[in-house]
């Protein structure tokens, strides 16, 4: 993402001009965007035309509106994000019958097409979102291969999600006593449609390392194929990252065996200088406070905010699901809860939720925090509740 202009106050009234320059910026500017908001972006306008017989027909003009965001949609596959709300500006297509102030209209954002956001207040929030899209270090460093026979998802791990670039399924034949070259050719060929997707949806420039996970020996299996075939065909993109790849163990091909993957002490060694690892580490750390001293960890708005305000929380683990929430005081309660740990000198750990750590934390109601010292007195707040629910 690059930022093209930047002009917001002290109060936090203003707006930001910012160019998506790849897939995953889509995935920012969904963060960003809020109901209420103002866009302004070029567009493309059906228009009417009449002639002077009174014939008419349309036509597609591009021009420039400005919409009040009612309706959001982000489609993840693809990575188009799609906005819908009224035009606020006066504005008037000479070529054709289009008076446009108050009408409806949808702008999908797209790549290498600047777009100005307008907010009625921009919190920290959202401007250190701005600071993390616009910062060429956080691309996608790492890639995963989590594969089984017939199986294979090949994903890249960025700073802000896990992506499934390519799966692969091919049915591989039984061996069969006596014949087992149907079985060979079905591995062959399935080995070569993984290697194929790892060529087209890695760039090796960027990533520093590959991982290759399965149940079994899998995946040994198909680095000594993929190596054989790169010295066989002289790659040399695969012959000089070779030392980018790692083999690891896995449950199964299929997306959901990634968290224990992450979570392998060899392979966070590896990551330690990604995002994603340290929310993996983060959210580690909290199970285990969680199981060896229940009174330093808890989850859930009510407690984690009484910590927050006696000022115990070492660090916050919250979902960026929260700051989407349509209701703006909500927002705000979660703005300033992150606000007041960092300001009581706590750690804030913001979690994608297209991250598979994201997807855990989402199960603890998106917000969870590790504690300075125990606070045996929010569990007993619980059992009192439940006590005064049994008695009535």
């Amino acid at each position: 993402m690059k930022l093209v202009r930047k002009n917001v106050d002290k109060t936090g009234d203003g707006s930001v001009t910012l160019v998506p320059e790849e897939p995953e910026d889509m995935w920012h500017a969904y963060n960003l965007i809020a109901e209420g908001d103002q866009v302004r972006s070029s567009t493309i306008r059906k228009v009417q035309n009449e002639s002077s017989t009174g014939s008419s027909s349309s036509s597609r003009v591009r021009t420039t509106l400005t919409i009040s965001v009612e309706t959001i949609y982000f489609d993840t596959q693809a990575q188009v994000l799609r906005l819908k709300g009224r035009n606020i500006e006066e504005k008037s297509i000479r070529k054709g019958r289009c008076q446009l102030m108050g009408a409806y209209h949808t702008i999908d954002l797209e790549l290498n097409r600047a777009f100005t956001l307008m907010k009625p207040e921009w919190d920290t929030i959202a401007l250190e979102r701005i600071e993390m899209a616009c910062d060429v270090t956080q691309n996608a460093d790492v890639a995963a291969v989590i594969m089984q026979d017939g199986l294979a998802h090949v994903c890249l791990i960025t700073s802000s999600m896990t992506l499934v670039r390519s799966k692969i399924d091919v049915a591989i034949p039984r061996k069969r006593k006596g014949n087992v070259q149907q079985h060979e050719k079905g591995l062959n060929k399935f080995y070569d449609a993984v290697m194929q997707g790892i060529l087209r949806h890695v760039n090796f420039e960027v990533v520093k390392c590959i991982l290759i996970a399965s149940p079994g020996f899998v995946k040994d299996q198909f680095y000594e194929y993929m190596f054989q075939q790169a010295v066989k065909t002289d790659n040399k993109v695969l012959i000089e990252n070779k030392g980018k790849f790692m083999l690891v163990h896995s449950s199964s091909g299929f997306k959901h065996s990634l968290k224990e993957v992450l979570q392998d002490p060899a392979v966070i060694a590896k990551m330690s200088d990604t995002k994603a690892a340290g929310e993996v580490k983060a959210l580690e750390t909290f199970y285990t406070t969680l199981q060896l001293e229940p009174s330093k960890a808890f989850y859930g708005k009510k407690h984690v905010c009484k910590a927050a305000n006696a000022q115990a929380i070492e660090m916050l683990l919250i979902s960026d699901n929260l700051f989407r929430c349509q209701d703006v005081a909500t927002r705000k309660e979660y703005v300033q809860l992150v606000e007041s740990v960092r300001d009581s000198g706590g750690e804030v750990k913001i979690f994608s939720s297209m991250h598979v750590s994201g997807e855990q934390l989402a199960q603890l109601t998106g917000v969870a925090a590790i504690l300075r010292f125990p606070m045996p007195e929010l569990e007993d707040s619980d059992n009192e509740a439940s006590d005064g629910s049994d008695s009535d």
